[in-house]
């Protein structure tokens, strides 16, 4: 891989570990269904101005996209911004790393079988880490525990996401599917969300917070996975996974003076391990028709579920 290709695949996962800092900074100027609407708006208008977005959609496609916009905009991008009103950013970045074992789960449930012992094992693993990381809330009082929990049920919709989005974008193309689905979610959220927007302050570090949340975190994070998602193995583009609850960790403590603690922060380790050992027993079924099918260039088709 050359360093402009390594750079991109690491992007997606910087922009989207700073997501959570990005939310609890527009907190400060727009109610939690204004971040969500403003957010969701922002990405719409800027995934639009790419082409390869705008390529039709097949018409039977339509309903399942419109789940899709449900499970993987409207629905999770309004949990976090109420939660981060009582956790912390950071906390919520950790939970977030439990997306991968919610997919999962999902995914054994949708064709009712197990998964192979490696990905057992894997998923089991990080559920100890999400309930090390849940752990704390419980004595945090009635908020902080309805947060986290709201949390974790943003992330098991990011599970039922990612299950639906694979055959959509493989017979469309990944930008089509998402772009689509942002439209459908601005029309689901704008209710609440656009009644919120007249609250909003003025304030440029906050304004610029939004912006990036928006046009970075819900669209060009998008578009470099799509392109390095055909070019790289399954375990380089299982990195921005592992990189989201580190940065959002890193940034909460640094800029927001935010404190994890030790169970938490243990918790968030063992969820990396959790993806690191997921993607690895993904990549194993990869790697042995690789050397069935000598020098054969042949990539699945990725899907990332972001914050």
């Amino acid at each position: 891989m050359d360093r402009k290709l390594l750079a991109l695949t690491f992007l997606p996962g910087l922009i989207w570990g700073a997501s959570f800092l990005f939310i609890a900074e527009g907190l400060t100027i727009l109610p939690p269904m204004g971040v969500t609407f403003a957010r969701i708006a922002l990405g719409f208008v800027a995934l639009g101005l790419f082409p390869a977005a705008r390529k039709p959609l097949r018409r039977e496609d339509w309903p399942q996209v419109a789940l899709l916009a449900l499970t993987w905009f409207a629905f999770p991008l309004s949990m976090f911004p109420y939660a981060e009103q009582h956790v912390s950013s950071a906390l919520a970045g950790l939970l977030n790393g439990g997306t991968p074992l919610f997919v999962v789960m999902v995914a054994s449930l949708w064709t009712r079988g197990l998964p192979s012992r490696p990905v057992l094992t894997a998923t089991l693993v990080g559920l100890v880490g999400l309930g090390l990381i849940a752990a704390p809330t419980l004595s945090q009082g009635s908020n902080e525990l309805l947060c986290t929990l709201a949390i974790l049920a943003a992330v098991a919709s990011y599970g039922v996401a990612a299950n639906l989005a694979g055959p959509l974008q493989r017979r469309n193309g990944a930008l089509p599917v998402i772009w689509r689905a942002l439209g459908l979610a601005l029309v689901m959220t704008a209710p609440f969300g656009a009644p919120a927007m007249a609250q909003l302050q003025l304030r440029a570090a906050p304004v610029a917070s939004m912006l990036a949340l928006g046009i970075l975190g819900t669209a060009l994070a998008s578009v470099v996975m799509t392109h390095v998602a055909g070019k790289v193995s399954a375990a380089a583009a299982s990195a921005p996974i592992f990189l989201i609850p580190i940065v959002s960790v890193i940034l909460g403590v640094l800029v927001r003076g935010e404190s994890v603690s030790d169970a938490a922060a243990l918790g968030g380790a063992i969820c990396v391990l959790a993806a690191w050992l997921l993607a690895r027993a993904k990549a194993r079924p990869e790697m042995n028709a690789a050397s069935v099918i000598r020098g054969a260039a042949i990539r699945p088709p990725r899907v990332s579920i972001s914050s």
